[in-house]
């Protein structure tokens, strides 16, 4: 009887505890190892909680037409293995859904690749934590969908430091609107 008494209150007190959420930033760097090559590891493991996720997906950034494509979907290894994070890269980008988005409410990215317009948000009636970040530059449109995040993160600034670390990788130069500027005049020398 006293052995039971002793293992209820031990497993009364393990449930009682609380987790400790890692409430460290995301790095500022990108480092391996990587998911689908371009995709920090630890980056990961931080806004979602899951450790060595399932990966499903790669990026071609060779794509015909000089524009990049591909994803990375991220699962819980455990338990039903819900997608916690994809990541889509697309030659079918439109300024025009940013600026829908803004209007409705997402932030406004900071300049992360010059000529990109981007914008980010956390759902507000969700309880999965889920966060999202759009950035197009020209043609090109890479999006950033946080499925599951960690409660007691903030999951809109994790999406905002994910795409700061694979933006400037995952959309190249190939994807930028061709030069508009116009070389100026010779002018007149003075002999």
């Amino acid at each position: 009887m006293a052995a039971l008494a002793c293992t209820l209150a031990v497993s009364t007190a393990c449930r009682n505890e609380e987790v400790k959420v890692d409430r460290s930033p995301l790095p500022t760097v990108a480092t391996p190892p990587y998911l689908c090559d371009h995709i920090p590891l630890k980056a990961v493991e931080l806004m979602t909680g899951v450790r060595n996720p399932l990966v499903r997906g790669h990026f071609d950034l060779t794509y015909p037409g000089d524009l990049d494509d591909g994803s990375c979907v991220i699962y819980q290894r455990d338990g039903e293995r819900w997608k916690v994070l994809l990541i889509n890269l697309t030659p079918d980008g439109s300024p025009e859904e940013i600026k829908e988005q803004l209007e409705d409410g997402a932030l406004p990215l900071p300049e992360i690749i010059p000529g990109a317009i981007g914008s980010y948000f956390k759902a507000s009636d969700s309880t999965s934590n889920d966060a999202y970040a759009l950035l197009v530059r020209g043609k090109a449109a890479l999006s950033i969908q946080l499925e599951i995040g960690v409660a007691g993160r903030d999951n809109a600034a994790d999406v905002l430091a994910l795409m700061k670390l694979i933006a400037p990788k995952l959309l190249t130069d190939a994807s930028a609107p061709p030069a508009t500027t116009t070389s100026p005049s010779p002018s007149p020398t003075k002999e």
